[in-house]
């Protein structure tokens, strides 16, 4: 069965991890419930979140406006048409550039079905994302979690989850990434809710990190 948290139930979701964990019980008295983050499953939305691979939202957002302005809106047949200097003129660097056409000419082709993930489980559908260029792990990770709002996704290689983690817990800076999705499968089945739970008190407690922007995904 697939795993998925609802608008319906997501603050019960929440209610039962802080039951069952006092740092995150603590996190949502001192700054209320995460926002519920969702995106629409869309080949724009995936281009978004390409262009957010190492980079600042604000950059990422500002390529996609300078792409949507450029093509009216975001499709794969009207990405491909742009040239190398089209791509370059809307913030896009040579290596997302080829992204975006991979994912476009597998959507066109059959390979990538957006709306068949729906009701594909987690790991056929990071099997199929994952084998095209420029999709790792983090990208299927925050397209499963805000597209497709899976439960159960710990995005071990984000760092403002693992930042949150840490200072949550009380971890040293050497922990292991081995050590971390460790501790985060106390929150079994519902791993993408207590990491929303950590993305909120990261951007609201005060001890704020200068490259903050640099490490949200979304």
């Amino acid at each position: 069965m697939i795993n998925k948290f609802t608008h319906s139930n997501f603050h019960t979701i929440c209610d039962e991890l802080a039951s069952a964990d006092d740092d995150l019980d603590e996190i949502i008295k001192a700054h209320g419930y995460p926002p519920l983050w969702s995106r629409p499953n869309t080949f724009e939305t995936l281009v978004h979140i390409i262009l957010e691979q190492q980079v600042s939202l604000a950059s990422a957002l500002s390529a996609l406006n300078k792409l949507r302005e450029r093509v009216q809106e975001i499709t794969p047949a009207r990405v491909l048409l742009l040239t190398d200097d089209e791509y370059r003129a809307c913030y896009c660097s040579r290596q997302k550039t080829d992204y975006i056409r991979y994912l476009a000419e597998a959507i066109i082709s059959g390979q990538i079905n957006l709306q068949a993930f729906e009701q594909m489980e987690d790991d056929e559908i990071r099997a199929q994302l994952v084998s095209l260029k420029g999709i790792g792990n983090w990208t299927v990770d925050v397209y499963l979690m805000f597209v497709l709002q899976r439960a159960d996704i710990f995005p071990v290689g984000d760092l403002a989850a693992v930042n949150a983690l840490k200072r949550v817990k009380g971890l040293p800076a050497t922990t292991t990434r081995e050590e971390i999705v460790a501790v985060a499968t106390q929150w079994q089945p519902y791993r993408t809710v207590a990491t929303m739970i950590l993305w909120h008190y990261y951007l609201s407690a005060p001890a704020k990190r200068a490259n903050k922007q640099k490490e949200q995904p979304f």
